[in-house]
């Protein structure tokens, strides 16, 4: 087992990490091909550009979430390691790329992501759009996409729901009241807005979003955000582990045990989410397929 140090607190330096987020590294399976496959049609995954610790079991599965629209964020969050910047000119043979990783992979699950674009007058919703619309061209494929807020514009939003993603998802990330510390250029309400906006607009799309812990949160906040997103309609919703990505982003506060991830994934559970996945190494499109499959029962 590979050990893994972490920075944390204000001091910069390493500190092991607790025994529960000891993770062994997984060699073989898929991984080469999924490399492969990504090299060649010059595509990212949010699992290499968020530094993901889950990144080895997903790939030694052939399961991973293309980031489209570039590398460079608009914004710059204090727990991402997607890099800010100026971002490029959109790459319009982007969703036809996607397609043939689904074809050369043999997926039949897939998530999309990106990174925000402020820049764009849309947003990059019609991009979304057009991806969703030609992975549609795979039979029996199913699926996600996890959006950034799109700056609440109701059109933008309408782009993507109409395309018809089976899952609409959107992270709220953390508490209220670390939005100003943590998500850059971000609203608590207004990603509740977005939540529910969808839920609205798509019944017969699930909606989701994720929370990270670790962060300064106390439980009671915790406990109001997974009210709030169960009254948006939210049908889905993942916790886990906020890791510090590198001295320079913000500092882990405190290492969350798996009984208390337990326990918020009950409490969950009882306002009424129709699937919860809670636990240290969960991330939002960690295990997807089996979270909407548990979602669908």
């Amino acid at each position: 087992m590979r050990e893994r140090g972490f920075f944390t607190g204000k001091e910069l330096r390493r500190v092991p990490l607790p025994p529960w987020l000891r993770k062994r590294i997984q060699i073989g399976g898929a991984q080469g091909k999924v490399l492969g496959v990504l090299e060649e049609l010059r595509l990212r995954t949010v699992c290499q550009e968020a530094i993901c610790p889950n990144i080895t079991e997903c790939f030694s599965r052939s399961t991973a979430t293309f980031i489209i629209l570039g590398d460079a964020c608009t914004r710059g969050c204090g727990f991402c390691a997607v890099k800010r910047g100026r971002p490029q000119p959109v790459e319009e043979d982007e969703p036809e790329r996607l397609s043939e990783a689904v074809r050369s992979l043999g997926l039949k699950y897939v998530v999309v992501t990106s990174v925000t674009r402020d820049d764009l007058p849309d947003g990059g919703s019609g991009h979304f759009r057009r991806v969703i619309l030609t992975l549609k061209r795979h039979k029996h494929l199913k699926i996600e996409v996890l959006v950034p807020d799109f700056q609440g514009v109701c059109q933008n939003l309408e782009a993507v729901l109409e395309a018809g993603p089976e899952v609409f998802a959107h992270n709220v990330e953390t508490v209220p009241r670390l939005y100003a510390e943590v998500r850059s250029g971000a609203f608590y309400k207004r990603s509740l807005r977005v939540l529910e906006f969808a839920k609205k607009q798509s019944k017969n799309i699930y909606t989701k979003s994720g929370l990270m812990l670790g962060l300064g949160e106390r439980k009671e906040e915790v406990l109001a955000v997974l009210r709030d997103l169960r009254r948006t309609g939210c049908d889905m919703v993942t916790l886990g582990q906020y890791l510090r990505p590198s001295m320079h982003h913000r500092a882990v506060e405190r290492f969350i045990e798996p009984g208390e991830f337990e326990e918020y994934g009950e409490i969950a559970r009882s306002l009424g989410f129709l699937e919860v996945q809670a636990g240290p190494f969960v991330r939002s499109s960690y295990y997807a397929e089996a979270l909407l499959k548990g979602a669908e029962r």
